[in-house]
């Protein structure tokens, strides 16, 4: 290597470009000059180049930390196919074999490698700390440093011990880089890798070419399917939360003549990198994936980046978003929104501790903030990461500028809201507010005589959408907030008593075409009912867990989500009372019921509930007689399948009833038929799986063993299981 050239020069022998992009050369030259610096420069904007070109020209091996071993692999095959000199970048992780990572350590000492990449979590290893600190190190590059912190929307535990490794290896520079960082990240950053003195190079966020639009979530695979049409034979990306959506997804692609493949977590090893390797070779069009797709993919004609569902923070968004128009050309950033998939995100914080809690909440006001916005949705984004921005500058480059929506003055409406809350007692959560200003009349407020109140009805003039539409604004605006630990209940910041005593304008768009479909009403999926206390049903739901964690057994052996629903609605304060609820019985009553009932009577007292006395069992069929002759039968041994015949059952059928049975707390021995067909080992290993699993599904069991078992061995295990444990 010829370090006396400059780095244009290297620049241009070594990767082929006439000129540097931004801050890429000032950023090079700091780092040559031996100075720590942090960078700050937006997807596409060519932030490995400012550690890669430095590296080939100082003397020595970088260490580039990086959180995927995809974006490794991509940059390393990058490097290669620029040099005669196979060793000039390798990976180092727990994947390689001896002989593998034997290869890698002989081309350091020798000093053919220039960037070693390697995971924190490898880094963290002391034989590799050892190693190391006996070679020449040059500097230290940590890639997506937002990682560091836990503001930052990737957070890795391990990144917060680089520090430490990086003294124990070697005093050496840092060079410190992210695509997304809001000041509080920044400041986060800088100061956990020790980076006091850094300089910082700052690119602008906004990327010109990037259209921003959010739509209402309906009908949102018909509208995917028409989108992607338009687009036919572009490259596009298609986001959503969970591997089952992504692969759903896919397959209604693919039935529709698109050419889309699939890439989660849950796919092996070698079907991600196909499916990766396709995309980039353009053998497919559309990738549909979990936010875990597209760190440091370098595939710079990504037209279309659509987001199924909303992501929990504004930094994925835009890191997400930011893979579309890296080339400078056309990039469509689509995302759907319905205010059910915040309340889903806010349901996986419960059980989060409240200071991370607290974390994830403002993150995902600002996310709605952003979704909800009547103005320029550039600016707000830019904002969020403390860049001004005129919106005049957008060039009608977002849905809201492009086609701006008349607004109306709504001081009354969120004074009315405010004041509703206070008048409660902050007891409520978003739907029960809407519903006491509309005067609809539910269970929940007639057990607390909300309907005797002058409040009740005040806002009948308006519907439920209307009102919960307001309601979001108060808590982007910070007037109400929502309180994660007290599941969701709205309570008044001074800001929105301030508010109230001094209504200002409070500007709202009009037609306000979300489908507002709130998420607070938990649905049991066997009967399609809401509960009617929501609040008493997480705090059962909590109750169960502590009760499942004393004893030793997942949460659901304890009482299903069916009877928690059940409590919710009728108040049970007694053993007999509970016995009656469908998925309750003798059994579970007895086992587990003492804590529940005692729960409901203090909930009752406090909240001054007045319970109604039809306490109702709620059955389709009588199948008292079935359940006899299925107790007395098993107690016989018969055959299962036997069984199923003798009433006309399938054995699925028969499944069926006995699950009944024993949920609701009466002993099934099968053992005697379990044995016949399974061996002791198979039961074991479906045994442990649902002692350790955090539901019953039949579903998760056989993606878990992976089609080694029936949906009926599965199933039989499971009620082995229930019977002992729970019953």
């Amino acid at each position: 290597m010829n370090n006396t050239m400059s780095p244009s020069a290297k620049l241009k022998e070594f990767f082929g470009f006439d000129s540097f992009k931004g801050n890429q050369e000032a950023v090079i030259d700091n780092l040559l000059n031996g100075n720590d610096g942090f960078v700050i420069m937006p997807t596409g904007g060519g932030k490995s180049l400012c550690y890669q070109l430095p590296a080939l020209m100082k003397e020595g091996t970088a260490i580039v930390v990086s959180p995927l071993i995809a974006l490794m692999k991509n940059q390393v095959d990058a490097l290669r196919g620029y040099s005669t000199n196979q060793g000039i970048a390798h990976v180092m992780n727990s994947s390689q074999s001896k002989k593998e990572l034997l290869q890698v350590r002989s081309d350091i000492e020798q000093g053919h490698t220039k960037l070693l990449y390697v995971a924190p979590e490898s880094l963290t290893k002391d034989e590799h700390i050892e190693f190391l600190s006996q070679q020449n190190i040059s500097f230290y590059a940590i890639d997506e440093a937002h990682c560091i912190s836990e503001w930052g929307h990737d957070f890795r535990p391990e990144y917060r011990n680089l520090r430490s490794i990086m003294q124990r290896i070697s005093d050496k520079p840092i060079v410190a880089l992210t695509a997304t960082a809001t000041p509080k990240v920044q400041s986060d950053i800088i100061k956990n890798l020790g980076m006091d003195h850094a300089h910082v190079f700052k690119s602008s966020f906004n990327r010109e070419s990037l259209y921003y639009e959010v739509r209402p979530k309906v009908n949102v695979e018909k509208e995917i399917i028409k989108f992607v049409r338009k687009h036919m034979g572009k490259s596009g990306i298609i986001y959503c939360l969970s591997r089952k959506k992504v692969e759903e997804i896919a397959q209604t692609l693919q039935v529709n003549g698109i050419k889309a493949l699939p890439y989660h977590a849950g796919l092996d090893a070698a079907t991600r990198a196909k499916h990766q390797d396709m995309f980039l070779m353009e053998d497919t069009d559309v990738i549909v994936a979990t936010i875990a797709f597209g760190m440091g993919i370098d595939k710079p004609d990504v037209r279309f980046v659509i987001h199924h569902d909303i992501p929990k923070s504004l930094e994925s968004y835009y890191q997400e978003t930011g893979r579309a128009g890296r080339d400078g050309g056309e990039g469509i950033c689509l995302a759907f929104y319905d205010y059910k998939d915040i309340e889903k995100l806010e349901k996986f914080m419960h059980n989060k501790p409240v200071a991370e809690q607290e974390i994830g909440k403002q993150l995902l006001a600002e996310t709605v903030g952003y979704v909800e916005n009547g103005g320029c949705r550039r600016r707000y984004l830019l904002h969020y990461f403390g860049e001004i921005f005129n919106e005049k500058n957008c060039n009608e480059m977002c849905d809201n500028c492009r086609h701006p929506r008349e607004k109306f003055d709504a001081r009354d409406d969120a004074a009315l809201i405010i004041k509703t809350i206070i008048t409660t007692s902050s007891k409520f959560k978003s739907p029960q507010i809407a519903n006491i200003l509309v005067g609809k009349l539910t269970a929940q407020i007639k057990a607390y005589r909300i309907n005797q109140s002058d409040i009740f009805g005040a806002g009948s003039d308006k519907d439920e959408r209307h009102w919960m539409s307001v309601i979001r604004q108060l808590i982007v605006r910070g007037y109400i907030d929502k309180d994660i630990e007290s599941y969701g209940i709205l309570k008044v910041t001074e800001n929105g008593k301030a508010f109230l005593e001094k209504p200002t304008e409070f500007l709202v768009n009009k037609d306000h075409n979300y489908d507002d479909a709130d998420g607070d009403d938990i649905v049991n999926l066997q009967k399609g009912t809401a509960a009617l206390d929501d609040t008493l049903f997480k705090m059962l739901k909590d109750l169960t867990r502590k009760e499942a964690h004393k004893k030793g057994i997942p949460p659901y052996a304890v009482f299903q989500e069916n009877s928690l629903n059940e409590m919710a609605t009728h108040y049970p304060t007694s053993i007999s009372e509970l016995k009656q609820l469908p998925g309750v019985g003798d059994g579970k009553a007895n086992k587990f019921g003492t804590p529940f009932i005692n729960l409901i009577q203090k909930y009752v007292d406090d909240n001054d509930i007045e319970k109604t006395e039809d306490l109702v069992v709620k059955s389709v069929v009588n199948k008292s007689g079935l359940k006899v002759y299925i107790i007395q039968s098993t107690d016989r041994k018969i055959p299962l399948d036997d069984l199923a015949r003798a009433k006309n059952l399938s054995l699925s059928e028969l499944l069926d009833e006995i699950d009944i049975i024993v949920n609701s707390g009466t002993k099934i021995n099968i053992n005697y038929y379990l044995n016949d067909i399974l061996d002791e080992d198979q039961i074991d290993d479906i045994y442990e799986y649902f002692m350790d699993a955090e539901n019953d599904s039949i579903d998760d069991a056989m993606e878990e063993f992976d089609g080694e078992f029936t949906d009926e061995e599965l199933r039989m295990v499971r009620i082995k299981f229930m019977s002992e444990v729970a019953n």
